[in-house]
């Protein structure tokens, strides 16, 4: 995982006011609730004292109190309480567990997975989508999130793996792809054509007007957007859960409608044609070996797999910072 980071790990909607959850995120077990002032808490899930699962308590005056011997502990991950030794007992810096600093807005929740120190206000977000519905899918998949994020900055695979959805066409010849990297975004240019047996594909530099194509775009560490046109987009969140597991967080977003029933009945067909497309890619990602991608690998790229080339050399660049 990159370190110094925020992550979406969940949608706001999934963290209720009176229960703790548990989740597993970046290799990690951790415990979320929300506190009496409805801020999403998320500390690991394992007492200090004998390692219980502190997901297995309940809520006390918005702390969770491990089920075991009554620890009770806040959203920095500190004991606020130990039953055995009183309400005046002084309680030992030791009693604490890590503690994950969160944000939520647009429905989702993300945590600072690093140094407190180098934390940032706020993660990144398409704010472009803040004013729009949406609708989301929830997906499992059994790869790496590198593997899931690379699929989607794939502009080869679309005639073959999507033939007949969105890759109808068969434009299989690839021109580019042109990628462009600003701070921690990558937004890359698609243009498939196709292949009349004549053409030799252009390479990135003989693109000159590149602005004028088709793009996508990906944020480190872990979300992504298809500006398919200023009132509908979609967006995905590859929220990793471990080493070989990852959760996709698709969404549909739109504002051509709204009306709230047509709105919710076209959210819902649209959430439908997603799944299909997003099935099609799972079928053959989830096959990929290794399991988890690094800049040099078993692989033969090709110069349509720029935006893949430039993705694993910044992941790189930044998981060495």
């Amino acid at each position: 995982m990159i370190y110094n980071q925020w992550y979406v790990i969940l949608e706001s909607r999934e963290v209720k006011a009176k229960k703790p959850i548990k989740i597993t995120r970046l290799n990690e077990i951790m415990v979320v609730w929300r506190d009496e002032q409805g801020k999403v808490c998320c500390i690991a899930d394992r007492c200090c004292h004998r390692g219980a699962s502190l997901s297995c308590g309940k809520l006390v005056d918005g702390k969770v109190e491990c089920p075991f011997h009554g620890f009770l502990f806040d959203g920095e991950g500190k004991v606020r309480l130990i039953p055995a030794i009183g309400k005046n007992g002084t309680i030992p810096e030791s009693q604490k567990v890590n503690a994950y600093p969160t944000f939520e807005n647009y429905g989702l929740i993300w945590i600072w997975y690093g140094d407190v120190d180098k934390k940032t206000d706020e993660p990144f977000f398409f704010k472009e989508l803040a004013d729009m519905s949406y609708s989301t899918f929830i997906d499992p998949w059994n790869s790496h999130y590198s593997r899931c994020i690379e699929n989607q900055l794939d502009v080869v695979h679309l005639p073959f793996v999507h033939k007949t959805t969105i890759g109808a066409g068969n434009k299989t010849l690839v021109n580019g792809p042109v990628a462009i990297r600003e701070g921690e975004l990558l937004t890359f240019y698609v243009d498939n054509v196709t292949d009349d047996g004549k053409t030799t594909p252009l390479k990135p530099e003989e693109i000159t007007d590149y602005k004028k194509l088709f793009n996508l775009q990906f944020h480190y560490p872990n979300i992504w957007q298809n500006p398919i046109s200023d009132k509908f987009r979609i967006f995905a969140a590859f929220v990793p859960v471990d080493e070989e597991n990852t959760l996709i967080y698709l969404r549909n977003y739109q504002s051509f409608l709204k009306i709230p029933v047509l709105k919710q009945i076209v959210n819902y067909f649209m959430k439908l044609s997603n799944i299909v497309i997003l099935r099609q890619d799972k079928r053959v990602v989830i096959t990929q070996l290794p399991k988890k991608t690094a800049v040099k690998m078993d692989e033969r790229l090709i110069m349509g797999d720029k935006p893949i080339i430039e993705y694993r050399k910044h992941r790189e660049e930044l998981m060495k910072k």
